[in-house]
């Protein structure tokens, strides 16, 4: 019958709240009880003539204080019933982000961000009901009836007994159509979530797709997708028309049948006026909490089909290694490459047994043509991707073997698609530090050239738009180098940290990088070789292999891959230059 022992038990302060509703559910019903006892108490002595003045007057007393203990009832049962379901949203988002909190960087990476958002959005609203509505509605009514047999039973024991044999047909049909739901929303969740991804990613890729003039055929795919989505939609709602009308036969049809044998049952001589009109009154009773729990059943499928995604991923296992121990650091931090290999697929080795040294307190570069494999290093030696092979060894330290949460406070990286949170400037340096003070925050504000520009608009509170989009690049890009420093890291890892910002910013960090490199180890990712002049060390990678190894100069001695790359950006940047300065 639809109970999910495991959700219950995940949201376990929502039992209490789930019993409290049942039980003002039944007090509504004791209180309809007694109304109906007292209407066909004061019917009866109307038809036998007895009914006086101050009786009837006794009686509509009666009346009016049970049935505002029922409209009472009833809206202390609201109040449980929303208090069953108010922390499930956050319960369980809770646990979807704690959950990806504690997976690392590469197992997130393998997520979809599409059905994590429906999931924790669409899905999570949908078990509110769940428990709010459908959990309460249930056990009230395997009670309802109980109660209604146990005190009509007394008074016509063969009426009340059919109607207490009828009541299993409308659970016996939802159970049927459990059968053919089940499958019919797992089917429209699937859907429902791949159409959601094709949305986020077109909406994403928007500027791309009418640059090139695909956005007309995207959206007709988009709406062939749409239209797919229309028709599960629709089959799942003539499922739940069609079982709302079979459960409407069966309530009424059930009611029909009660009433009906009460009315033989009088005929016979076996039942009175008082008792007929009872039977009359209260033979609904016996089924309306059933059918109304036929209306929460689909809703309450639909979150159940969302629940199922949400524990699909809560049961992902984390790849994390339960031995793992800090990363300590005493003075600084070395790394070993030793034989890495890594590939995307079968057919596209990334890197291909690579071997070096990052040596400590040295600025090291690795260049090479776009897809050399600089960028996959990157995400190796943060842990965003695993290798198949080989082995980073950080102060001879495995990555694997290492605490994630320590190795982060030693090793930092700033790319350039750093992100910047919707908030205030603050709030986005804070999250380097949390102990920083103002000063502190400006001081590393100040050392990217960027505390007068924030003083100037509104200091510390500054508010940033999501992705930094009230920014130019540069600062962007000095914003996030800046936070990086708060953190205080003894390795910071920069990926194209200074692609597409202008020249100012560029100069900014660059002389940065070379002041930082005397306390810190410093990995540079450039595909502008003139920013590797000053390097203590170049790798020159091509084809996921180290090519050649050597500072500026011995590499340009050795007029190889290096020379010949810097060679051609420099006549480039002199074409260039030249251009302008035509012009």
């Amino acid at each position: 019958m639809m109970i999910d022992k495991r959700l219950i038990g995940t949201v376990t302060d929502s039992k209490k709240w789930i019993a409290v509703t049942v039980l003002w559910n039944w007090v509504a019903l004791v209180g309809g009880i007694v109304s109906a006892v007292v209407f066909a108490w004061v019917l009866q002595q109307a038809f036998d003539g007895s009914l006086s003045l101050g009786g009837g007057i006794f009686y509509a007393i009666i009346l009016i204080v049970a049935l505002g203990v029922r409209a009472f009832a009833g809206s202390m049962s609201v109040k449980a019933s929303y208090k069953a379901s108010t922390d499930v949203k956050h319960r369980l988002r809770t646990l979807i982000f704690e959950k990806l909190a504690s997976m690392p960087l590469n197992q997130v990476n393998q997520q979809s961000t599409s059905s994590i958002i429906q999931v924790a959005s669409e899905g999570v609203e949908q078990l509110e009901i769940y428990f709010g509505r459908y959990l309460p509605q249930l056990f009230y009514s395997l009670l309802a009836p109980l109660t209604l047999f146990a005190f009509l039973v007394f008074f016509n024991a063969p009426t009340a007994l059919i109607l207490l044999v009828c009541v299993p047909l409308i659970p016996m049909s939802i159970i049927a159509v459990n059968k053919i739901a089940k499958k019919l929303l797992s089917k429209y969740w699937a859907i429902y979530v791949g159409l959601g991804s094709s949305f986020l990613d077109n909406l994403q890729g928007l500027i791309t797709l009418k640059i090139y003039q695909d956005d007309e055929h995207k959206s007709q795919k988009m709406d062939e997708e749409a239209e797919h989505f229309r028709k599960i939609t629709m089959k799942v709602l003539t499922m739940q028309l069609n079982s709302v009308s079979l459960m409407d036969l069966l309530a009424y049809g059930g009611a029909a049948v009660g009433i009906l044998t009460a009315l033989l049952q009088y005929q016979d001589g076996n039942l009175g006026i008082f008792g007929v009109i009872l039977f009359i009154l209260l033979s609904s009773e016996f089924f309306i909490p059933l059918r109304l729990l036929g209306s929460f059943f689909h809703v309450a499928m639909n979150g159940k089909a969302a629940s199922d995604k949400i524990f699909t991923l809560l049961d992902t296992p984390v790849e994390e290694n339960q031995q793992a121990v800090k990363f300590a650091v005493e003075n600084a931090i070395s790394v070993e490459i030793n034989n890495l290999h890594f590939a995307y697929s079968p057919e596209k080795q990334a890197i291909n047994g690579l071997n070096l040294t990052i040596q400590p307190k040295q600025l090291t570069v690795f260049v090479g043509k776009s897809g050399c494999g600089k960028s996959t290093l990157v995400s190796l030696l943060m842990g965003f991707y695993k290798a198949q092979q080989g082995k980073i060894l950080f102060n001879g330290q495995e990555i694997q073997d290492v605490e994630r949460h320590s190795f982060y406070q030693h090793v930092s990286l700033v790319s350039h698609s750093s992100y910047i949170f919707k908030g205030s400037l603050r709030e986005n340096m804070l999250m380097a530090n949390l102990e920083a003070s103002d000063e502190q925050i400006y001081q590393t504000l100040a050392q990217v050239n960027l505390a007068n520009f924030v003083r100037e608009n509104g200091g510390l509170d500054m508010p940033l738009l999501s992705r930094g989009s009230n920014l130019s690049g540069g600062q962007i890009q000095r914003l996030a180098l800046a936070r990086a420093l708060l953190h205080n890291a003894d390795l910071y890892i920069f990926d194209e940290a200074t692609s597409n910002i202008d020249v100012e910013s560029e100069e900014i960090i660059l002389n940065f990088i070379q002041k930082l490199k005397n306390e810190k180890t410093i990995v540079m990712i450039s595909h502008r070789l003139a920013n590797a002049v000053w390097a203590d060390n170049i790798y020159v990678l091509q084809q996921g292999e180290l090519a050649e190894q050597g500072n500026h100069r011995q590499l340009m001695d050795k007029q190889g891959i290096y020379a010949e790359m810097f060679n051609q950006q420099q006549n480039l940047e002199s074409i260039r230059n030249g251009g302008n300065n035509n012009a």
